[in-house]
């Protein structure tokens, strides 16, 4: 007697959790969407459910992705993501076949850093986004907790974005995980938005219910005692009734209850439910299931074909038996076991020397047959075994291929290997220095160290040994060792026969080491020229770049900004237009943005910002956390502080490494908290405020390039003190910046005027003298008048009492279109003229200095030059200027967020928005929450509805 094929008699007790997922798959209509979190033991209905999900939002004509994480397979990064999204190579849609190219020809890269993986991530985020565009999307990840690392960040960052699309995210879960990728996604389980669905025991009705539903008939008193073992677990109920159906030890009439009243224990373990069903499969087909158990919870029949060296006739027979008996399903053109489960206890029951000695074999017959390596590491690890003459062969061959598309499989067999102590030096010189590239290219710089340094010891060519160096000296120096780094990059150039190649690459990281670890200036410089000379004789372009952005850096730390940007011009001239060398490219292009400020071409400015991002995203990297920050700087002192805020938002939401260690240290960094820390602060958002200050007070300042990083948190501090009352304290913080380290960058010029105007306050007049002399000295440094220059004017006029520079500096703060500095020095000048008893232009000037801090929403601003000025009798003129900060309606957006919300209105997915405006998709998105947030909408139907009432004309304008 077969069991019940009647859906509804497996969801006897599942009643509400049906309807609440019905009621979220049905609400993406209205183009809502949100996470549901489904969690539960084995057994316990996770998947059953997720497939109702499935089925509902089929019914409705949604798209639905479904993948499933898979417990004893090693997927590939994405792996999960790209099954679920059916991304692959022979995809027909262009967009997944670009990902899947984009995956396949990873390879390591010699850059100053390798976020390939991350790029990707960005990629499938970007692909689901478009996805969602042409309609209601359910995605889902079944056994989450399964899923690869990148398909973890992926799904993460899918969550986040959810709310704001027609997206619906399924994720079930087995607890127990402790693996940080999977701790990292467990908290949009605790989301407001996340549908949290708890899946425990079926009560004593629904077992009943189920037993009905499954059997045809209400359970005996007898078969409810013994279901009662089951312990309410949907999975073993149907186990035991399907063995008792087998066993034919139940009679179904009036009841079902059991034959034989002995019968009265059901197997603790699911494990020996199993073994019942399989005892009616013949042993060659449970032999063949077992080897089929490696490939995977789907798999391939020609996969097996290849593993077992027979063709796939030979063993069709067996096949179609385990489909009979429930084992396995059709998958398409694969096959699937009907349970995990199942699976899993067939794996486990092969004795371990045996499951050993056939993942070898496994790894071998898929390694002759080409499949990818990664798939051949999987078996290699999965088997254990260590030192096998061919497993070394392959993994030496293989080694970098594989630590290109799986670093983090590569990095366990390499330490396998490597731990086993080959007694081959060029074996243990290559897998070394695999290894060592692949911890650098993960951020594990400490590991790294010791395997350069133990593959140094062994390795012969010369080349490999300058390739060596060039890893451990980037190790050292990202983990904050710059002397040793240095050092080893010493000691690495006194060999005779070192390429020039490499000694020209070495030189220039040399150089840079020189500058950024002890502001050695001089040094630099001689590194500098002589490795850009020696490259340019070798014809490398890397090199060459390398030592000209070395040569940029020491003209910045000068002042000479026309100098260092006729350097870095050359550098991203000298990399050409090919697609190598995206890092030390894209910190060419960011250092270009530097200079132009420098020398007060803001527009050229923006413009560099928007070519930078072009680059980024010709190049996959359009969310690149280096770009996001100084896009906030940019955005700062451009007096879009909404914007800024926006950029360092996505930031913050970046789970790729960077490569600089100012953004990198716990996170996003020094930088983008300290300007996150000085907008709040000039917004009188203390508490705000405080939380980036103190989000990085713990973390040490080693190395000159670490202080250049941390000048807008000394900023937020002192104004902290300030709006304390502790106006001694505030200026001791600012007179950090008097004592400028040699080599450093920071352009203390642009601080100086707040320090002045603290010294006066405090009648400090020494300090103040100090100030106005350092930044005399840097304008006096400029080739060409421009923006310390100003700043000189301003500190000048400040300390002498005199209109006149400070005219000057407002005028060029004026033509140069620099908002902020504009409306500071507007400020003193008004406090200047004040004194002098000139009434009517100080209220002139101090109606404009308002009239723009309301524009940036600096409260704290507008109070102290009110202030200030009231203490001459000067008043506000200007009733109106307030803070202009609407908190709700179609007015409280920033123009920033008006095109965003028209370009949303006219159908654009976030993707295409971020790169019609130049923006990061992370920023796109966090343009879009705070839309939402203002309007008091949920969805981008609404917005688009709020767009076409306030603007109809706009919706179809060309943004």
């Amino acid at each position: 007697m077969p069991l019940s094929a009647d859906p509804g008699a497996l969801w006897a007790g599942r009643v509400a959790e049906t309807a609440m997922l019905r009621e979220a798959v049905a609400s993406l209509h209205t183009g809502t969407g949100g996470v549901v979190w489904i969690e539960g033991e084995p057994g316990i209905g996770k998947s059953s459910l997720v497939a109702v999900g499935a089925g509902i939002a089929t019914d409705l004509g949604y798209q639905v992705l479904r993948g499933v994480a898979d417990q004893l397979v090693h997927p590939p990064p994405l792996g999960v993501l790209c099954d679920c999204l059916e991304i692959g190579t022979r995809s027909s849609d262009p967009r997944r076949t670009e990902i899947a190219a984009f995956l396949s020809a990873r390879r390591p890269a010699l850059d100053l850093a390798d976020a390939t993986y991350a790029t990707a991530v960005e990629m499938v985020v970007a692909l689901v986004d478009e996805l969602c565009s042409t309609g209601p999307t359910v995605l889902i990840v079944d056994d989450v907790q399964w899923a690869d690392d990148a398909s973890l960040d992926a799904c993460r960052r899918l969550a986040s974005a959810a709310v704001h699309l027609p997206l619906l995210l399924v994720l079930s879960y087995r607890p127990g995980s402790h693996r940080p990728a999977v701790q990292r996604l467990r908290p949009v389980a605790s989301d407001r938005d996340a549908l949290r669905i708890s899946l425990g025991p079926l009560d004593q009705a629904a077992v009943f219910d189920l037993l009905t539903g499954l059997l045809g008939a209400p359970p005996g008193a007898g078969l409810v005692g013994l279901a009662a073992q089951a312990m309410g677990n949907p999975l073993y109920l149907r186990e035991l009734a399907e063995s008792l159906v087998r066993e034919e030890m139940v009679d179904v009439g009036v009841q079902a209850e059991v034959r034989d009243p002995a019968f009265a224990t059901v197997p603790r373990s699911l494990a020996a439910a199993l073994d019942s069903r399989l005892s009616y499969v013949p042993a060659e087909t449970v032999d063949l299931l077992r080897v089929a158990t490696l490939l995977g919870g789907e798999f391939a029949v020609t996969e097996l074909a290849v593993l077992l060296g027979r063709p796939a006739i030979d063993f069709s027979g067996h096949l179609n038996e385990a489909v009979a008996a429930g084992i396995l399903v059709d998958a398409g053109p694969r096959m699937r076991f009907r349970h995990p489960l199942i699976r899993q206890a067939l794996h486990d029951s092969m004795p371990a020397a045996l499951r050993a000695a056939v993942h070898l074999d496994a790894a071998r017959a898929l390694e002759a047959a080409s499949v990818e390596p990664q798939r051949v590491a999987a078996h290699l690890l999965a088997s254990g075994v260590v030192g096998d003459r061919w497993a070394r062969r392959w993994l030496t061959e293989a080694g970098p291929l594989l630590a290109g598309r799986t670093p983090q499989l590569a990095a366990e067999l390499l330490r396998r290997e490597l731990d086993h102590d080959p007694t081959d030096d060029r074996e243990r010189a290559v897998l070394g220095m695999t290894l060592a590239r692949v911890l650098l290219g993960t951020g594990q710089h400490e590991e790294a160290t010791v395997r350069a340094r133990q593959a140094l010891a062994v390795v012969v060519e010369p080349a490999d040994r300058g390739h060596l160096c060039w890893v451990l000296a980037r190790a050292l120096f990202s983990g904050g060792h710059n002397d040793a780094a240095a050092a080893a990059l010493r000691r690495a150039l006194n060999a005779v026969d070192l390429p020039d190649v490499w000694r020209a690459r070495l030189l220039a990281s040399l150089a840079m080491f020189q500058r950024a670890g002890r502001g050695d200036l001089a040094a630099a410089d001689v590194t500098a020229r002589n490795a850009l000379e020696i490259s340019e004789a070798a014809g490398d372009a890397f090199a060459a770049a390398y030592a000209l952005t070395d040569m940029w850096t020491s003209h910045s730390v000068r002042r000479q900004h026309r100098l260092a940007l006729d350097c870095v011009d050359r550098a991203i001239e000298t990399l050409g237009t090919t697609a190598d060398h995206v890092d030390l490219r894209a910190f060419a292009l960011h250092g270009r943005i530097f200079s132009l400020q420098n020398l007060s071409r803001w527009t050229d400015a923006e413009g560099a910002l928007r070519e930078v991002r072009e680059f980024l995203h010709r190049a996959g990297r359009a969310d690149d956390t280096t770009s996001g920050v100084t896009a906030g700087v940019l955005m700062y002192w451009l007096g879009r502080w909404d914007d800024a805020l926006a950029e360092l938002h996505a930031v913050e939401q970046n789970g790729s490494a960077s490569t600089y260690r100012g953004l990198r240290e716990g996170g996003p960094g020094w930088l983008w908290h300290g300007v996150a820390a000085v907008v709040a602060a000039r917004r009188d958002e203390r508490a705000e405020a405080a939380a980036h200050l103190r989000a990085v007070s713990d973390r040490p300042v080693v190395t000159v390039a670490d202080r250049e990083n941390t000048d807008f948190l000394r900023v937020g501090r002192s104004l902290a003190a300030e709006q304390d009352g502790d106006r001694p304290l505030a200026l001791a913080l600012l007179g950090d910046f008097l004592e400028r380290r040699p080599g450093e960058m920071t352009l203390t010029h642009q601080w100086l005027p707040g320090l002045v105007r603290l010294a006066l306050a405090v009648d400090d007049r020494s300090a103040a003298e100090t100030a106005v002399r350092a930044c005399l000295a840097e304008a006096a440094a400029e080739q060409v008048p421009a923006r310390a220059a100003a700043a000189a004017d301003w500190c000048r006029g400040l300390h002498d009492g005199d209109p006149v520079p400070l005219r000057s500096a407002v005028d060029h703060y004026r033509r140069a279109g620099a908002p902020v500095d504009l409306a500071g020095a507007l400020e003193d000048l008004g406090v200047v003229l004040a004194r002098c008893g000139e009434t009517a232009e100080a209220r002139a000037v101090l109606d404009e200095a308002i009239e723009l801090y309301g524009g940036f929403g600096a409260a704290w601003d507008i109070r102290r030059a009110g202030a200030r000025l009231r203490a001459y009798g000067v008043r506000r003129g200007v009733r109106g200027a307030r803070v202009k900060r609407a908190g709700h309606g179609w007015e409280a957006l920033t123009p920033t967020e008006r095109k965003v919300a028209l370009l949303v209105a006219a159908g654009r997915s976030t993707p295409d928005i971020a790169q019609s405006m130049f923006l990061t998709r992370r920023t796109t998105q966090t343009h879009i929450s705070r839309i939402l947030a203002k309007l008091g909408m949920r969805s981008r139907v609404e917005i688009a509805r709020a767009a076409f009432s306030a603007e109809p004309d706009g919706v179809t304008a060309d943004h």
